[in-house]
C-alpha cells in the first residue's frame, strides 16, 4: 500500500505513457495525456478512475481527433484540490483552468459517470462551449430520500477518518475484492483493467480523493440548473448498469425531451472499458451529427 502514486514507479508501464505530460493549472500539478489532431475532444473519467479507463477508447478516436485526457484532481497522478473544493463546482473550475493552460477550445466532451456532471457544470458556467456533451452512464441524479441526507455527511466523516483510506487500500491487495467491486457495477473487466484499478486503490491518497469527491458532490443543484443547458446532451446508457440505473436516463429524457438516448444492451457501468468499439461507434455518430466528423 502507498500514500501518493509515484510516476516513476507506479506509472512506469501506465497505458499510453508516451502521451503523458504534467501541467500546472489551478495551483495543481496535473497528469494529462494528449493525442492526435483535429477537433478537440475532452475525456473526463468518473469517480475513482483515471486516464487508464480510456486506454482502449483512445486508439479508436486519436486518428480523427485531438484528445485531452486528464486525471481529475486527487486521482492517480494529479494533485488534489483542497477538500472543501473537491465538489462539482470546484472540479469544474479546476478542469476549466487546465484547458486554459493547454490553450484548448473543446469541440466535444465525453464524460463517464461523474465526469459527465463536470462537463455539464462547465457548460452551464460558460467555461466551455462544445458542440455537444456525451455522457456515458452519466451520474446526474441525486440519490433522493434518506440516502441523499445521509450519504454526503457519512462520506465526509469517512474522509476525515485516517483509518478508512487504509482499510480500502488493504482491501485492494486482494484482486478478488477488486473484481467483486467492478462486477457490482454490472461490468466485467479484463485482467489488465482489474490490475490498474487495484494499483489505484492501493493508494491512500487516491482513495481519500475519491471519498472527498463523493462527500462534496451536489447533484441536486446541477439537476435544477440542467434545463438551462444550451449544449446538446447525448446519454449513452449501458442497460446492465448496476451503479447508475438506466431509469435515471429515461427520467431525464422525460423532463428534457431534447436529450438523446443511446442504449447499449448487455453492458454495465464501465461499458467503455468492456466494449470500447461499441461506445466509440456511438461517439462517432454524435460527432458526425454535430459536424465534427463523417459517420462511417
Amino acid at each position: 500500500m502507498t500514500g501518493r502514486l509515484d510516476w516513476q514507479q507506479d506509472g512506469a508501464d501506465w497505458p499510453h505513457r508516451e502521451a503523458s505530460r504534467f501541467v500546472e493549472a489551478a495551483g495543481l500539478n496535473w497528469h494529462v495525456q494528449v493525442f492526435g489532431k483535429g477537433p478537440t475532444l475532452l475525456l473526463l473519467h468518473g469517480t475513482g478512475a483515471s486516464t487508464h479507463s480510456w486506454r482502449d477508447v483512445i486508439p479508436l478516436l486519436a486518428p480523427h481527433f485531438r484528445l485531452i485526457v486528464p486525471d481529475l484532481p486527487g486521482h492517480a497522478f494529479t494533485d488534489p484540490l483542497p477538500e472543501a473544493e473537491a465538489g462539482l463546482p470546484g472540479m469544474a473550475k479546476a478542469v476549466a483552468a487546465l484547458l486554459v493552460a493547454l490553450d484548448a477550445e473543446v469541440d466535444l466532451v465525453i464524460g463517464h459517470s461523474a465526469g459527465a456532471a463536470i462537463a455539464i457544470r462547465m457548460a452551464l458556467d460558460g467555461s466551455i462551449t462544445p458542440r455537444a456533451i456525451v455522457g456515458i452512464n452519466a451520474a446526474l441524479v441525486p440519490f433522493g430520500g434518506a440516502a441523499e441526507r445521509i450519504f454526503p455527511p457519512l462520506a465526509r466523516l469517512l474522509t476525515l477518518n485516517p483509518f478508512v483510506p487504509r482499510f480500502f487500500t488493504w482491501q485492494a491487495t486482494d484482486v478478488a475484492a477488486i473484481s467483486r467491486l467492478m462486477e457490482s457495477t454490472g461490468s466485467r473487466l479484463s485482467p489488465e483493467g482489474l490490475a490498474l484499478y487495484q494499483r489505484l486503490f492501493r493508494s491512500r491518497d487516491h482513495v481519500r480523493a475519491t471519498l472527498a469527491m463523493m462527500a462534496y458532490w451536489d447533484l441536486a443543484s446541477l439537476r435544477k440548473a440542467m434545463p438551462d443547458l444550451a449544449v446538446p446532451l447525448h446519454l449513452i446508457v449501458g442497460l446492465g448498469d448496476k451503479a447508475v440505473s438506466p431509469e435515471q436516463a429515461r427520467g431525464l429524457k422525460q423532463a428534457m425531451p431534447s436529450i438523446r438516448l443511446h442504449f447499449l444492451p448487455g453492458l454495465g457501468h464501465l461499458c467503455h472499458e468492456e466494449q470500447p468499439a461499441r461506445v466509440v461507434e456511438l461517439v462517432d455518430r454524435v460527432a458526425a451529427d454535430h459536424g465534427l466528423a463523417q459517420a462511417a
